[in-house]
């Protein structure tokens, strides 16, 4: 369904379990930094009606999400540490040259946010999966839907936006160095690490 290219060993649960305060330390602020890319292409592309009316749904749904990964942290005695740079992100975002074309910038920005949350998606099901807490593994199961569909209206209007092929190849050539990238990560209790 999701497309990856690299599936995520289980030895990552493992990491996350053992670092859970930094994990979901990281996963508040992923959930901070996927609401202002909502409201940044709203901001950077307000005349595309359609696509603002999502986009604020998209940005009120993570703000609650953070709500909920925070108060979640509170009931178990965290505190919510500082926010550290995603270099997956970073990374993802280098990945497609800069371009003056303002609606092939706005794909390449949608197919970086479908894929972020392709692998959220993805590393939510493992962790839910093999978590022997039950209250976590509802949690990140819950959570787990939404980002899918959060994938599937990020690459849905990417594909709105230009030729089909075009993004499609696009999506394909991320995909492809997203797993290259993936196969040296799972080391660290990042949602993304």
């Amino acid at each position: 369904m999701l497309g990856l290219k690299f599936e995520t060993e289980t030895s990552w649960v493992e990491v996350a379990k053992n670092g859970l305060q930094q994990l979901l330390t990281d996963h508040a602020f992923a959930e901070q930094k996927a609401a202002s890319n909502a409201v940044s292409i709203i901001i950077n592309y307000s005349e595309e009606t359609e696509l603002v009316k999502d986009m604020s749904d998209i940005a009120i749904e993570e703000m609650e999400h953070f709500r909920m990964v925070h108060n979640l942290m509170i009931e178990r005695g965290m505190v919510l540490g500082q926010a550290t740079k995603n270099d997956y992100a970073l990374k993802l975002q280098k990945f497609f040259t800069n371009t003056g074309n303002r609606q092939e910038a706005l794909v390449n920005r949608l197919l970086v946010a479908a894929l972020i949350e392709a692998r959220s998606c993805e590393r939510f099901k493992v962790f839910a999966t093999h978590m022997k807490d039950n209250e976590l593994s509802k949690f990140y199961t819950d959570l787990m839907v939404s980002e899918a569909n959060h994938y599937t209206l990020f690459l849905g209007y990417a594909r709105k936006y230009l030729e089909r092929d075009i993004v499609d190849k696009k999506w394909n050539d991320l995909l492809s160095f997203e797993a290259r990238m993936m196969k040296n990560r799972g080391n660290i209790a990042k949602v993304h690490g």
